[in-house]
């Protein structure tokens, strides 16, 4: 399948996806993080939607805008690829919809995550890592039926992820930057749209965040271009891949500030001090924004750091805790 052209979305868009997913995703909290830094930090806390990531916007939006473009075809169901919250999204949607859900996973998925996905009544089809993959870089699978919800590169989706910075703009309209998560790209891209398209005057700063062990867009913005990046597997696996994707490229480096790469062991930080501090449990991706806000790197404030998701392993949190890890 050929990836289909992907823009900015507009003020339109992400107002209409507002109306959409209302009553069904959380309107998270703006709290402020208390702690001993040059800039003052806010915490957008999406590890507080049902399923415990923002990807229940996206893939709310993008399911209820089938319904209302396509219901035939919403009726025959829907299908994503992922290992995490995106296929909980997806599940939870079908599930309130009452529509069939299948959610290609790679087979090196934990065992708790394929169980957390079936407890939400979507079928798991689990295949190689390659072919796994192979679905998301070609936008689906003709052997499957129904309707495929792009983790991340798809115009729905994003506009549901752009609702966020309408809520931030509501509660902290004198913030100076937002800092995000990078994995696929569509939750920094939709954010700084929103930004962009809402906020009067001068939007704030939109950066990337990214770790050390796996840094594709930081790789690309220094060459020009999508390009190979070095990819180590560690705590943070919400995020990071081996190359941006080529069709959120040129999303990326228009919309975004800029890139802050942080060590793996600042985000493990980053996951101790929330807990403490805000008693906030963050996945890796999720607390890596507060790792950036407190780099070197970091832009003036006041500063959001989105808090992406919360579904953190318990063995892994516990020995973060413990300072087993890194």
């Amino acid at each position: 399948m050929t990836a289909p052209p992907l823009a900015a979305s507009t003020l339109d868009d992400i107002v209409a996806a507002g109306t959409r997913i209302a009553g069904t995703v959380v309107r998270t909290p703006l709290v402020r993080l208390h702690v001993d830094a040059p800039a003052e930090i806010w915490l957008k806390l999406e590890c507080l939607q049902p399923i415990g990531s923002f990807k229940l916007r996206g893939a709310t939006n993008a399911m209820r805008r089938l319904a209302e473009d396509s219901p035939e075809r919403l009726a025959q169901g829907v299908y994503t690829a992922s290992a995490g919250n995106m296929a909980q999204g997806v599940a939870w949607g079908a599930r309130a919809l009452g529509i069939p859900c299948t959610v290609v996973v790679p087979e090196t998925a934990p065992s708790t995550k394929v169980a957390a996905i079936e407890r939400l009544g979507a079928r798991t089809d689990k295949r190689p890592f390659d072919a796994w993959w192979r679905v998301i870089a070609e936008h689906g699978d003709p052997g499957l039926r129904g309707t495929f919800i792009h983790p991340f590169a798809d115009a729905d989706v994003m506009a549901g992820n752009g609702t966020i910075a309408l809520e931030i703009l509501e509660d902290l309209p004198n913030a100076k930057a937002v800092l995000v998560p990078y994995g696929g790209g569509g939750l920094a891209c939709g954010i700084a749209a929103g930004a962009r398209a809402a906020w009067p005057g001068r939007p704030p700063r939109v950066f990337a965040c990214e770790v050390d062990s796996a840094s594709p867009l930081d790789a690309a913005l220094r060459a020009g271009a999508p390009t190979a990046a070095a990819y180590t597997p560690s705590l943070v696996d919400g995020i990071g891949s081996k190359r941006v994707a080529e069709e959120m490229w040129p999303l990326a480096r228009t919309l975004l500030d800029g890139s802050i790469v942080v060590p793996v062991a600042a985000v493990a930080v980053a996951v101790r001090l929330l807990v403490e501090r805000a008693r906030v449990v963050a996945e890796g991706a999720g607390a890596a924004a507060v790792a950036a806000a407190l780099s070197e790197r970091s832009p003036n404030g006041p500063i959001v750091c989105i808090v992406s998701g919360g579904n953190i392993d318990l063995l892994k949190l516990s020995a973060i805790l413990r300072g087993e890890i890194p």
